[in-house]
């Protein structure tokens, strides 16, 4: 795996742009969390993807592929719980 060097520049309260390849290559946008470790002065950022919005939005593109909708789910969830009649 090759290394790429950026140069970035801090801007007015600290504010940091990502070049646009980095934002591409990894589905960086706006909102998007990073956590920045410091190890002595080297900074390491990484995406950071909330695990539960990551997995609604799978969810929600299965379920659109299989076209299914939300009343379904939720009904078959009902008679599951409550036993079907």
């Amino acid at each position: 795996m090759a290394t790429d060097t950026y140069t970035i520049q801090i801007r007015q309260r600290g504010v940091v742009t990502l070049p646009n390849a980095l934002r591409e290559a990894y589905g960086l946008g706006e909102d998007d969390v990073l956590t920045l470790v410091d190890l002595g002065g080297t900074f390491v950022l990484s995406p950071r993807v909330p695990v539960v919005s990551k997995l609604a939005r799978s969810i929600e593109k299965k379920r659109e592929q299989s076209g299914v909708s939300v009343e379904e789910l939720l009904d078959d969830l009902y008679q599951n719980r409550h036993g079907k009649e």
